[in-house]
């Protein structure tokens, strides 16, 4: 969109959701840039959300060729191998996003995410990482930090009937209705490797066990340099012996990361499909939010099971006795 008001026909369009958050966030929208990388069932489930919402731009990224697990859950790659070629996931996933709004700009980024430098990152508005080294997500983290102005950035991961998100949106100021008020609220954001560098044992006592099983199974991927997901039920006894290091060095018990738990994240490899659209569509509610600038953002953790049916919000950061 090149200039400052909505055209005609993005008002016919969106006429239903400007009721909902009004012109000016429509607006914000229709102007915004958005990077996803690791094309996942969730973060497909996301992708379309943030489409039909009416963003200016998405660009994907993910140079992987498409696999039996892959296509599990993801319903854009129809399961047709001719259709393939040497297409790689992102390339077959925009072909299909494109159908959804036309008025949205797809497109693809072929490239090792974590090659690119700051000045990439400039160009967006809010960047999405999925099925990434623990090393990417700090570095990703940290290069939009450093950009010239705010970029969003989110995480999420799914594992089994289990899912995640992290958000950063740095120092963020936001309007909400209070008392048939608009007041302006700020709030500050700690990294994500400032956010799980927080000892155990400062953290509060019933904080959502995902959180420690989830630490405890990233650190294991980064220790025997694998990707997420790249696990099994066989390495469930190195798992908890890492589990065991790690609470003892922190002081917690290891019944904060029971082993049923982790033995579920370790073998469901795989993505529900049911999991992947309650925690895309909230993902993709958090970035209308932060982009439109209008409702309270999640801070800065999201845990859902899909077990307990449970979406809990913690917000991990660092408490006065870190300061």
């Amino acid at each position: 969109m090149n200039g400052e008001e909505l055209t005609e026909q993005e008002t016919a369009l969106y006429d239903r959701q400007i009721r909902v958050w009004g012109v000016d966030a429509q607006r914000r929208l229709s102007k915004s840039h958005i990077l996803v990388s690791g094309l996942k069932g969730t973060v497909i489930e996301f992708c379309k959300n943030i489409i039909l919402a009416g963003v200016g731009s998405l660009t994907l990224n993910d140079d992987r060729p498409v696999t039996d697990e892959l296509l599990s859950a993801n319903f854009l790659i129809p399961p047709d191998e001719t259709v393939f070629g040497e297409k790689s996931l992102a390339e077959l996933s925009c072909e299909s996003l494109k159908d959804f709004n036309p008025m949205v700009r797809v497109s693809v980024q072929k490239g090792d995410l974590s090659s690119f430098g700051v000045d990439f990152f400039d160009k967006f508005d809010a960047v999405v990482v999925s099925c990434c080294s623990l090393n990417t997500k700090k570095s990703v983290n940290e290069k939009c930090r450093k950009s010239s102005k705010r970029v969003a950035f989110y995480t999420v991961d799914c594992r089994d009937s289990c899912g995640e998100i992290f958000v950063d949106l740095q120092d963020y100021t936001y309007s909400k209705t209070k008392m048939d008020k608009m007041t302006e609220c700020k709030l500050q954001y700690p990294s994500f490797e400032e956010a799980i560098a927080i000892p155990w044992r400062s953290l509060p006592r019933r904080l959502s066990k995902l959180y420690f099983a989830m630490r405890v199974i990233e650190r294991f991927e980064e220790y025997q340099g694998r990707m997420p997901g790249q696990t099994s039920a066989a390495d469930l006894p190195n798992v908890l012996n890492l589990r065991k290091e790690l609470c003892e060095a922190h002081s917690l018990s290891e019944h904060q990361a029971p082993d049923a738990l982790i033995e579920r994240l370790l073998s469901g490899t795989r993505e529900f499909p049911p999991v992947c659209a309650v925690v895309g569509g909230i993902l993709g509610q958090e970035v209308i939010k932060a982009i439109s600038g209008k409702g309270d953002p999640l801070k800065n953790f999201f845990f859902f099971d899909a077990m307990d049916g449970k979406g809990i919000i913690e917000d991990i950061g660092k408490t006065n006795d870190d300061a």
